[in-house]
């Protein structure tokens, strides 16, 4: 498909990006480059565990393992902030079999030092099971993620014979202090966004809540943008219809999903 303006294809759209504060500028740089006026506003705010007592006996005792596996970059900097305190090196790795959802992921973990062994075709959690499933049986599994995560990677691995701990590097939170700023964008028709962009079901159903009883009306004529079909679903439970979503579950993909979307709008 050619875009006219291919340089600036999101020329005149305004985008709110509500990923967590110190994660937004790689979605944000992307969208800025192609034009579009940014606005960051987080929805979602990461917090240390209540204990890094259960990951740290995790880490401890790596040796039990047979396969890790990491959901997102955020347990990847969780993990490698206690392995420094811990003094854990990458020998002590060497053994394990190492799967990361996504290229992001991916990437965090190989700057980390340690090798990646799978990633999904699809950077859901249903994908990573379709991976493992036949190499798992008999196998223990150390999956290190969010406190409150969904629970289909432990439970159809262990329905495939793994013993799988399941252990909480970090949560995710209502950024209370983005609550007043997101209602005053929103009531302010002049400063109102195009589109909102959606990475995940907790930036979803925290956008929901921040949004409190706001009028629906005022989101009429905005746009949701979602990563992939889980986040998708869990906007369309929110009563958010989705308008653009991501073929490929990245920021990248995100992106050129918005640039074909807004490209059509305006045919």
């Amino acid at each position: 498909m050619r875009i006219p303006n291919a340089n600036r294809p999101l020329a005149g759209t305004q985008i709110l990006v509500g990923r967590a504060r110190h994660q937004a500028n790689g979605l944000s740089s992307g969208l800025r480059s192609l034009g579009a006026k940014v606005i960051e506003i987080p929805f979602i705010e990461i917090r240390k565990p209540q204990s890094f007592q259960p990951l740290d006996d995790a880490l401890r005792n790596l040796k039990r393992y047979d396969w890790l596996i990491l959901t997102s970059a955020n347990g990847v900097d969780a993990m490698s902030e206690r392995r420094r305190r811990l003094r854990i090196t990458r020998r002590h790795f060497e053994h394990l079999q190492i799967a990361a959802i996504g290229p992001a992921t991916k990437r965090a973990l190989e700057k980390s030092g340690l090798k990646v062994k799978m990633v999904p075709e699809e950077y859901v959690a249903e994908s990573v099971v379709a991976g493992l499933r036949d190499k798992v049986q008999g196998k223990r599994v150390l999956l290190i993620r969010a406190k409150v995560a969904r629970d289909v990677i432990p439970a159809e691995l262990a329905d495939a014979g793994a013993q799988v701990d399941v252990v909480e590097a970090y949560e995710t939170v209502v950024p209370e202090k983005s609550r007043a700023r997101l209602c005053a964008l929103m009531k302010d028709a002049a400063r109102r966004p195009n589109l909102v962009t959606f990475t995940s079901s907790s930036a979803a159903r925290n956008f929901a809540n921040l949004m409190g009883k706001i009028n629906a009306r005022t989101l009429k004529d905005i746009q949701f943008a979602s990563i992939g079909p889980v986040t998708s679903t869990t906007l369309g439970e929110l009563n958010l219809p989705v308008s653009i979503q991501a073929r490929e579950f990245t920021m990248g993909g995100l992106i050129r999903a918005i640039v074909v979307a807004r490209y059509a709008d305006k045919k």
